[in-house]
This record gives C-alpha cells, sequence and structure tokens, in this order.
C-alpha cells in the first residue's frame, strides 16, 4: 500500500520543496541523482509538509495558532518569547493523528530492514520556505539525534513540529516576509552517522571570506557537527584547489590545526537531553582529525554536489554543506546540502576597503569574519536569558551564539566570540549581516568590559582584532 504522508528519499527529487521542505528535497535530490557517482547519503524518509497540516486540521488549531500569533511584536524579546511558547504548545499538544502513526512506524520499519535492527535515526526538521537561494533558514528548527524505539521516535516528530515556532524561527520569518501560515514543516528521518565516534563537519565550495569560487573550503572536528556549526569548538580547517583537482593533480592547499577543545558525542536520556560535550584528549587537540585521504573524498563529494546542483539551475551554484563520518563503518556521508547564501550573492563593480589609521592597544583577537571595521561599545552577554539587556548599536560580545540569538545580532554593530571558526553560526550570521566579526577569541567575554569603547577591526587579513578605544578609520570606495 502506497503511504500518502511519507516520501522515501529515492522518490525526492529538488523540486519537491513545496512538499517536503528544502532539506529533505536536498537529500532527496542527492541520494537518487549523485549515489551511482560515489557520493554516499544516508538513506531515509520524509513526512511531508501536508501530514503537519493534517494533524493542526484534525486538533482545530489554526485558530488557536492565530490568536497566538497575530499582533505580535517581534523586536519585543518578551512578548517574542511568550507567543512563541504559547504557539508551541498548541503544536505538541495535537496528537499524532493515527493514519500518520501508522505511516511513520512502517517506514521506520522498513529502514530497520535495511541497517539492522540497532538502527538509530536523525529526525530532522525540513520547513518548506527553508534553503531557498535568497535565504539560509539555517537552525530555525530543531533537530534530534540517536534516536530508538518507536515512543522516542514518535515524541520527536512532534517535538520537531512544535519547532517551526521557536522563538529564532518567528523572528527570521517577519524579517525575510514570509506568512507563519503558509510555511509549514516536513520532518527527515534518516540512518543516523555514527560521527559521535569519529568527525563531522562544515564544508562550502568557495572560499566564504573572497567569495573565490576556486577552492573547497572544509572545517573538521571530534564528534557530532553540531559544535562546529554553532561555533562551540575552533575546528580544523582545509583548503582543496578545485582546477588542479579536476586536472588529476589532488592535493590539499592548506591545513590549519584547531584547537577542538570538546567533542559533542550521546548521552543516555530523554528525545530532550541526547547529547552532551566532554573534553578531548591532548592527543585529539594536537592532531588533524582527517586524513588528507578523507579531505579529498570530501572535496570530490563537494565538486559534484556543486556541478550538479549548478547544471539543475543552469548557472553556477556554490553550495554550502555538513558532512559526517561514521566511527563504525568508516565512511564518509553528505548530511545536508544547500545553496551559499551570502559571498555568492554579491553582485557590483564597486570595491569597499576599510582602513584603520591608527592601532591601539589589542585586547582580543581571534579569526576575521569579513573585513569591516566597527568602532562601538561592548555588551557582554553571558547566556540567552541576558539578551535583553542589548542595546543597538553595540558590539556584541558572547562566549557563542546560537539562532535565538538572531534578534539582537541584527542590531549589533559587531560579534565578538570566545568560540567558533569560520563556518560557525556567528560567522555565517555576520555575513549575512554584513558586519565585522571576530570569532575564537578565546578570552573576549574577560577581556572585554560592558560600556568600554572598542574598535573593531577585520580589516588586516586572516587575523580580527579588537582594540581599546574607538580608534580612526576610512571607507574607500573604488569603482
Amino acid at each position: 500500500m502506497s503511504a500518502t504522508y511519507i516520501r522515501f528519499f529515492n522518490e525526492i527529487r529538488i523540486e519537491d520543496v513545496p512538499l517536503v521542505g528544502g532539506k529533505n528535497a536536498s537529500l532527496g535530490e542527492m541520494f537518487r541523482e549523485l549515489s551511482a557517482q560515489g557520493v554516499r547519503v544516508p538513506n531515509g524518509f520524509a513526512i511531508t509538509a501536508e501530514a503537519y497540516r493534517m494533524m493542526l486540521d484534525k486538533a482545530g488549531a489554526w485558530d488557536r495558532l492565530h490568536a497566538a500569533l497575530d499582533g505580535l511584536n517581534p523586536d519585543d524579546v518578551e512578548d517574542l518569547a511568550r507567543r512563541g511558547e504559547a504557539a508551541r504548545e498548541i503544536i505538541y499538544g495535537a496528537p499524532l493523528p493515527a493514519e500518520l502513526q501508522e505511516e511513520i512506524l512502517a517506514a521506520h520499519g522498513r529502514l530497520k530492514a535495511e541497517y539492522g535492527p540497532t538502527l538509530t535515526v536523525a529526525v530532522r526538521s525540513s520547513a518548506t520556505a527553508e534553503d531557498l537561494p535568497t535565504a539560509s533558514f539555517a537552525g530555525q528548527q530543531d533537530t534530534y539525534l540517536n534516536i530508538s524505539g518507536e515512543a522516542a521516535l514518535l515524541d520527536a516528530c512532534k517535538r520537531c513540529f512544535a519547532s517551526l515556532f521557536t522563538d529564532r524561527a518567528i523572528h527570521y520569518r517577519v524579517d525575510q516576509g514570509f506568512d507563519h501560515f503558509k510555511v509549514a514543516l516536513s520532518i527527515g528521518i534518516m540512518k543516523m552517522v555514527r560521527s559521535d565516534l569519529s568527525t563531522s563537519g562544515v564544508m562550502f565550495s568557495l572560499d566564504t571570506e573572497t567569495g573565490f569560487r576556486d577552492v573547497v573550503f572544509l572545517t573538521a572536528s571530534w564528534g557530532l557537527g553540531e559544535n562546529v556549526v554553532q561555533g562551540a569548538v575552533d575546528p580544523d580547517e582545509f583548503y582543496v584547489f578545485k582546477p588542479t583537482f579536476r586536472s588529476g593533480k589532488k592535493a590539499v592547499l592548506r591545513r590549519i590545526l584547531g584547537s577542538k577543545k570538546i567533542k559533542m558525542v550521546y548521552a543516555e536520556g530523554d528525545t530532550r537531553h541526547s547529547t552532551r560535550n566532554v573534553p578531548t584528549s591532548r592527543a585529539e587537540r594536537e592532531r588533524f582529525c582527517l586524513t588528507d585521504a578523507d579531505v579529498l573524498t570530501l572535496a570530490d563529494y563537494a565538486i559534484k554536489v556543486e556541478a550538479h546542483y549548478s547544471q539543475k539551475v543552469g548557472e553556477s551554484r556554490p553550495m554550502d554543506m555538513e558532512w559526517a563520518k561514521d566511527g563504525l563503518d568508516g565512511q564518509l556521508y553528505m548530511v545536508q546540502a544547500r545553496p551559499e547564501t551570502v559571498a555568492s550573492q554579491k553582485k557590483g563593480q564597486v570595491l569597499e576597503e576599510y582602513l584603520l589609521k591608527t592601532r591601539g592597544p589589542v585586547l582580543a583577537s581571534g579569526r576575521a569574519v569579513g573585513a569591516k571595521i566597527a568602532a562601538a561599545p561592548v555588551r557582554v552577554i553571558a547566556d540567552v536569558a541576558h539578551l535583553n539587556a542589548f542595546r543597538p548599536g553595540e558590539v556584541l560580545v558572547a562566549d557563542t551564539t546560537t539562532p535565538d540569538w538572531e534578534p539582537v545580532m541584527k542590531q549589533a554593530a559587531a560579534i565578538v566570540t570566545n568560540r567558533g571558526g569560520r563556518t560557525c553560526h556567528a560567522a555565517i550570521i555576520a555575513r549575512e549581516l554584513g558586519i565585522p566579526a571576530v570569532v575564537g577569541a578565546d578570552n573576549a567575554t574577560t577581556a572585554l568590559q560592558d560600556g568600554a569603547m572598542v574598535t573593531v577591526s577585520c580589516a588586516e587579513g586572516d587575523m580580527g582584532f579588537v582594540y581599546a578605544g574607538a580608534l580612526p578609520f576610512e571607507i574607500r570606495h573604488t569603482d
């Protein structure tokens, strides 16, 4: 019997974004079209956006959702939190209809037949307005990892549906002009790649700082990839030059060893607390977590993914990808691919150059994101509960950031974090906003004091600096 609300990856194409969202459409496209070219993608299935709508129809939830969200002031952090929580409770409280439960469990059984009885799965949100070329939607909804057992799977699905109304997702949709009631959520359920026992990371088919399109830029750290994405670790970095790779001269162009102080592994527990961070060993910190052969395999994946998507749209399409290495089977897998949304979108022929006129005492330094300069007072934010202390135009200083911070990030003059690399959340958002950021500054939250005037300079190469005082700088425009 064919399923009404389930599509396996081999039944999904990139054109199915309205049905299964950007993340699932991309996974299906890669599974169908690139597996034969040697690009490994874990098998899985999508619960369609129609299932989300049907569930809320049967629960009579739409009027209550409108009551919770109509009249929202997205810049009032407390109002946003109150309304977001109400919306999530409405959706989580809607029961999964019996016919949907049956289809989910039958599809899960098929995956178990393929991968064996010890199968665990990742349960991943995929919004239908997600991963479009002009908006990243990165991390706006929730993901649940290493889920085993039918009860835990169904609960994780309900939590995914509810996460369409996380505070950060609501705010992002308002900013981007998406109607909350025209966006729906699909869920991807796929074989869990056991990178907790190995390594994972992010890669781009261009250089994220310069937009140079002839390299693959790859970041990697031990354990699950969330730490790389959120900027909780300073990852290893690798560059591969695409033209020589294509001509058969395959070599890693550049390697930068990251500190990789922690790794994310699985914790035994419920669907809400399935992971934890543990310190890495000295040996893990002092060596690269990928061999050159691994880097070149991933570069091959990146080049094939970019070529495929570019052919589909009829123009060059740089890609933002996530990968993971399974510690059980030793294989490298692609677990996400979406259009890169910042460097590849830059247009125009005017060169904008920031020049620092003088230097002062260096208070903090790390990896530069962008090439701009900003001078403003410091605001150190310890955690998401203190975001309401931030004032527009300040320099946001934090240990690290997550998508929950985005409502204040868009009001910042600059961003400085203790942790993270060039592909972390803070770096990606700073690029989207066009503001300077210094990531991986190690001690920024203690070295920088609230209210102190500083100058954040990313105009001096790979390193970014935070100087004491408001230093003079110049902006030059060259046609």
